[in-house]
């Protein structure tokens, strides 16, 4: 045991350049510095987990992190930009965020990252970078190791399983379940997050080229590619809750509607968020967990540190306890928030492994073999386009 334990040191070590005299000098530097983390505040679990972790590493390492909840990440962005043309290159207002997707391409592509730092972080050896080639690429868009993963995740239905005795296999089947069943589905007004995910999802499976939404979108062709999203919601719209005249502002609030029964069919970016929402009474225990036949899109997240941040160090220090087995798996419990791990279960100590084995099962979730197909997202390009044209079509 010993000796496996001596072995995945030296694989950690030989894997991450920080290690060593580095890394010390990183974790010696961090000590005492308060790391202002900017994040989604939208989800107790979620809010939770992150006061946990930050709880540990003042513990451990002296570095303060204060959760700044945020409902829209652009928003930061947009804050950090500012202060870049401000020239303010030091002294940031923040110093760690939750980013990835389109907001990620706007930091890379105005130079508003601090990094490469990601291979300094000692855990990130354990990413399974081979397996999940997501946490190289976000959106399409290459990490160059200016961001490190924290967690994955999978667009997933939610039914509940006495009122829904079949669930839909596509969106061809969710359009006629909702012709059936007036008024029982519907999904977040765009551009919220679940929202856009939704809509894009249906974009996929109802487009006549996938491959095109890998690449940039061409305005000159895009309604020609989308023309059948518009019609499918066109169809879809008046059979939703409240005749899709109103639509709800987020996932949270369809699993109000979902355990109220107004609607029998909910939608989640997190493949655990039914075992969650069971186990915290948000949801009653009949409810269960699908994905459509051809796939479902996936991505990861990541943490990413602002070119001015204050507390580099600190902030490189909460990044890498967020890959740690324990936080990974702590974070992975349905009971604590249900989000995947980006770890290599297979590259881990026995004791670390025991972490995820032991971790509850829940009827309300499918397991990780159960998930399908994992769809790539589109490029980043096609994310605005489509919530414009959106807004501009339902948004009334």
């Amino acid at each position: 045991m010993k000796q496996m334990l001596l072995g995945v040191y030296f694989v950690l070590l030989s894997c991450s350049p920080a290690l060593g005299a580095e890394w010390e000098d990183i974790v010696a530097a961090a000590a005492g510095q308060t790391v202002y983390f900017n994040a989604w505040g939208g989800s107790q679990p979620v809010n939770a987990y992150i006061e946990w972790a930050a709880e540990r590493v003042q513990e451990k390492y002296k570095v303060r992190v204060v959760h700044v909840k945020v409902t829209d990440i652009g928003d930061v962005v947009s804050r950090v930009l500012i202060e870049k043309s401000a020239g303010k290159d030091t002294g940031g207002s923040v110093d760690l965020m939750w980013l990835n997707g389109e907001n990620f391409k706007a930091m890379k592509e105005n130079n508003l990252l601090y990094g490469p730092f990601s291979r300094k972080l000692p855990h990130y050896a354990l990413a399974d970078i081979k397996n999940k080639k997501n946490l190289l690429y976000d959106f399409t868009v290459p990490v160059d190791n200016l961001e490190s993963p924290w967690g994955a995740a999978q667009l997933v239905f939610l039914y509940d399983s006495k009122r829904v005795p079949e669930h839909p296999q596509s969106m061809g089947d969710l359009l006629a379940f909702a012709e059936k069943n007036q008024g029982k589905f519907t999904y977040p007004a765009i551009p919220e997050f679940h929202g856009t995910t939704f809509i894009k999802q249906a974009l996929m499976e109802l487009i006549e080229d996938p491959e095109v939404l890998n690449h940039p979108m061409i305005a000159s062709d895009f309604d020609a590619h989308t023309r059948p999203l518009w019609d499918f919601l066109d169809r879809l719209h008046p059979r939703l809750w409240r005749n899709g005249k109103v639509f709800p502002d987020s996932a949270s609030r369809m699993f109000s509607l979902l355990n109220d029964g107004e609607i029998h069919i909910s939608l989640s970016f997190n493949p655990n968020a039914a075992a969650n929402a069971v186990e915290n009474g948000e949801l009653p225990p009949t409810v269960r967990t699908y994905v459509h036949a051809s796939g479902t899109i996936g991505n990861a997240h990541f943490v990413a540190i602002p070119f001015n941040s204050s507390a580099r160090e600190g902030a490189m220090v909460f990044a890498d306890f967020l890959l740690t087995p324990l936080a990974q798996a702590k974070k992975a419990d349905p009971k604590i928030w249900g989000d995947p791990t980006v770890l290599d279960i297979q590259r881990l100590s026995p004791e670390d492994g025991a972490l995820f084995d032991a971790l509850p099962r829940s009827p309300a979730t499918l397991a990780p073999e159960d998930l399908g197909r994992v769809l790539p997202e589109p490029h980043v390009s096609w994310v605005q386009a489509l919530e414009k044209a959106w807004l501009k079509k339902y948004n009334q």
